[in-house]
């Protein structure tokens, strides 16, 4: 990161407050840092700790989870598009020659 481009955003995670370092829009930190809190509190709704470094390990597996999801969701979407892309590439050559 570039010195003259960092800035510092106070966020607050599941009642504890950091400091965080970054480029780019602060409001974003700001939004980052409430969807942990969120998954947080989620998980601590549901779980017997009250051990916040536990509470957050599971939320971010459970992130991750998601995360992942997302991921090969998105990759089979792209095979798809390949695929039909082809298709239609094919159907067109034929049409046209």
């Amino acid at each position: 990161m570039d010195g003259e481009y960092d800035s510092t955003t106070t966020v607050e995670i599941f009642g504890q407050t950091y400091n965080v370092r970054g480029e780019g829009d602060p409001n974003y930190l700001t939004e980052l840092a409430r969807f942990v809190d969120s998954r947080m509190r989620e998980v601590a709704a549901q779980v017997a700790t009250v051990d916040p470094m536990k509470i957050a390990i599971l939320a971010a597996l459970n992130i991750a989870d998601e995360f992942s999801r997302y991921r090969k969701e998105r990759a089979n979407a792209v095979g798809i598009w390949i695929e039909k892309t082809e298709e239609m590439s094919e159907r067109l050559g034929k049409i046209i020659t």
